[in-house]
């Protein structure tokens, strides 16, 4: 681990976004142009162009391929890249980061959570991606409150192209990809369509993947009208991963998987075949861009969000009455808990550009309609069924309206400022499955303001900014806490639902250097939290993070970066987090039961603990890596990532934490020119000094009113050991 700090250290001396590279704007791509930080925008960011992207091993989640990015840690439930995937940025959870595609907020609605498994290979579709750190410049959407991602699908190609990719890999992984497109016809119409397959067993047991995903523009453009037609349409079909192993399984059974596990006739274990997820999502993007004479731009875009899935479990010796059904008596299930959803989103900007001012504004208008529903399908006494048991709806409604200047005071000064409206609605009618009742409406509006200057003088800059956030709870956050209110009211105890929206203070210092053979820059912030809605380590049935609101808490920390070229073969670079996340004060409350043999509920008991560490929140994170060309067509790469402890929840006990890990992963690319194309062969390795780690965890305890020994569950997610994959790409 010194070592590795140590080199960190020495490639990391100073932070940066320096691979953020403005290219000019396109009428395509605008909307995007207007919510992305620019070179004079105060905001801590890194870009990712389409060449980084593609680049990444085959079968790679977007969240696998943006891990070296400063301050990020990505996790695999399957311990692999293709599946479901997460991350963090700052120790920021999934729900708190705003993730944006063409403008669209990509967050669902109710969770905030993004699921990137639900568009397999979306790197394959996009142009560039814009990593924000801190609040950033959230135009849309869920208020960032730890990072926003900002992705665009490529613009329109100047001319025809073809591209063909072929990967495989360990544990039977397989991927595909193709795309082709028209280029810009003498008309000024262009067409691209894009098809990505991927297949894998997974690292653990019933981590198999089955995934793909579709794209489709089409689109005119001529002299200063824009209008485009976009389809991206994903389907996953994937094992149950969420439960994870026991830590005491982890060194002899750390491919192990409880999901499916049911007794047989016999009296042996075994493992339902069908323990699944299953989701489909189709977005329809539809914008008009127009350029008016004097610097003002104009663009809309109208957008519909389809989804439908239901994941399937097999529940053994459950109660008939569980299910809301009259049969006396206990029998196996199969049941489905489905969703089924619509999000309709206009979105409309204006942009005014001069030699000194650049404004823009805008609405975004949402309406997001959701229904949850369960069926029994199948039990082991009345054979196939039909029998829906729970049903409940959420209704949300936004509207949001942003503005933005940024003014050259001087030469070498530009000022900033921002300020956003939202306004939101909730409102949830019906059913949980466990007969809860959902009801609940709620309305929040929130101004969220940000400022900041930026100097630039030759190959320096320096920049300062401070914002205001504030988010709401996410309707899985609620629905959690109304069933727990529920549970107390049964006992006679007082009950009610008391999350509150959160609130962040964020403040960024800066100061880059770019340089022709070496760039790098420091980065200060302090993520001030009021109220914040943070997970407490547990899980829901369904794999969501529970979470509650913590009075005071702060993310405080350095970011450095740096990329040094000593000779054109040859290119060093890394990036270092040092950062200190606590909760002040802080208090829990622990479920409570009669004795370990008449789980009767008593209500919770309080537990205070003081200051104490965030969970899932690594004091230390980096990356240290290099590329080498010894020849013109060949790349050689390998980089380390290292990332520090992280408790399982915000106890801060030392026997539930994830020890520091650090890995690497290396790969060679070689280019052949073809007639008209190039042929490009890759080959990856990852985890290449074969580590045993986990990445992620979760753990739930309870206590007993006699005094029994406390009752503990938990989960880790084990990650793959050394493993080999090639790619083959074929362009035209």
């Amino acid at each position: 681990m010194r070592g590795f700090i140590f080199s960190a250290a020495l490639l990391c001396c100073i932070c940066v976004g320096a691979n953020a590279q403005e290219k000019s704007e396109k009428l395509d791509s605008v909307v995007v142009a207007v919510s992305r930080a620019g070179l004079n925008t105060p905001v801590t960011y890194t870009t990712l162009g389409r060449e980084e992207l593609q680049g990444a091993a085959p079968g790679k989640s977007l969240p696998m391929i943006l891990s070296l990015q400063p301050s990020v840690v990505c996790t695999n439930e399957g311990g692999t890249g293709l599946g479901y995937s997460k991350m963090t940025i700052r120790g920021s959870k999934g729900s708190q980061i705003n993730v944006t595609l063409n403008g669209i907020t990509l967050n669902d609605s109710e969770s905030q959570e993004v699921f990137w498994v639900n568009i397999p290979a979306l790197g394959n579709i996009l142009g560039s991606v814009q990593v924000q750190r801190g609040l950033g410049t959230s135009a849309n959407g869920a208020g960032a409150f730890g990072a926003s991602i900002n992705m665009s699908t490529a613009s329109a190609s100047p001319k025809p192209y073809s591209r063909l990719e072929l990967g495989g890999g360990s544990y039977n992984t397989g991927t595909l990809s193709f795309a082709a497109g028209s280029g810009r016809l003498p008309n000024g119409f262009y067409a691209d369509i894009a098809f990505s397959a991927g297949r894998t067993d997974g690292y653990i047991r019933n981590a198999w993947a089955d995934v793909y995903s579709l794209f489709g523009k089409a689109g005119w453009m001529r002299g200063n009208n824009s209008i485009g037609l976009t389809v991206i349409s994903g389907n996953q079909h994937t094992g149950i991963t969420w439960e994870w192993i026991p830590l005491a399984k982890l060194s002899d059974e750390r491919t192990f998987n409880p999901a499916g596990a049911y007794t047989n006739s016999e009296g042996g274990v075994s493992y339902y075949d069908n323990e699944s997820d299953n989701y489909r999502q189709t977005h329809w993007q539809l914008n008009y861009t127009h350029q008016f004479n004097g610097g003002l731009l104009w663009s809309t875009t109208l957008n519909y969000t389809d989804g439908f899935g239901f994941y399937e479990q097999y529940k053994a010796a459950k109660n008939f009455s569980k299910y809301g059904l009259l049969t006396a008596g206990v029998s196996d299930f199969i049941t489905r808990k489905a969703m089924d959803n619509g999000y309709l989103v206009l979105n409309s900007t204006l942009k005014y550009k001069s030699d000194k001012l650049d404004l823009s504004g805008g609405v975004y208008l949402a309406d997001f309609d959701g229904d949850h529903f369960g069926k029994v399908v199948w039990s082991s006494v009345q054979k196939n069924m039909d029998h829906e048991w729970y049903r409940y709806n959420g209704l949300k409604k936004e509207a949001t309206a942003f503005g933005r200047a940024e003014y050259q005071a001087a030469s070498w000064l530009t000022a900033y400022a921002e300020l956003q409206c939202r306004m939101i609605s909730l409102k949830m009618t019906g059913m949980s499955d466990d007969f809860a009742d959902l009801t609940f409406n709620r309305n929040w509006i929130f101004l969220n303001p940000r400022a900041g200057a930026t100097g630039k003088w030759g190959a320096h800059k320096a920049y300062a900014s401070f914002a205001i956030g504030h988010r709401e709870p996410g309707k899985s956050d609620l629905t959690e806490q109304i069933e727990s209110a529920n549970a107390l009211k049964a006992i006679g105890k007082d009950g009610e639902v008391t999350l509150r929206p959160e609130r962040m203070y964020d403040t960024e210092v800066g100061y880059e250097y770019s340089g022709t053979f070496f760039t790098g820059g420091v980065n200060f912030y302090s993520m001030e939290y009021r109220d914040m809605l943070l997970e407490t380590g547990k899980l829901s049935d369904s794999g969501y993070a529970i979470k509650e609101n913590v009075d005071h808490s702060w993310r405080r920390g350095v970011e450095l970066s740096a990329a040094w070229r000593p000779a054109e073969w040859m290119t060093l670079n890394g990036n270092l987090t040092l950062s200190d996340n606590k909760i002040k004060d802080y208090t829990y409350y622990e479920d409570t039961y009669n004795k370990d043999n008449d789980w009767t509920y008593l209500g919770r008991t309080r537990v205070d603990r003081g200051t104490v560490t965030m969970l899932m929140s690594p004091s230390c994170v980096g990356m240290a890596g290099a590329e080498f060309r010894p020849l013109k067509d060949l790349s050689l790469g390998i980089n380390c990532k290292y990332v520090g402890k992280q408790y399982w929840d915000n106890t801060q006990n030392e026997d539930y934490c994830i020890p520091a890990y650090y890995v690497v992963d290396c790969k060679a690319e070689y280019g052949l020119p073809l007639w008209k194309g190039r042929l490009t062969i890759g080959a990856y390795c990852n985890n290449l000094l074969n580590r045993d780690y986990y990445a992620d965890a979760w753990i739930y305890r309870a206590r007993f009113a006699d005094g029994s020994l406390a009752y503990k569950e938990e989960g880790v997610f084990p990650q793959a050991l050394r493993n080999f994959s090639l790619k083959l790409s074929l362009e035209f």
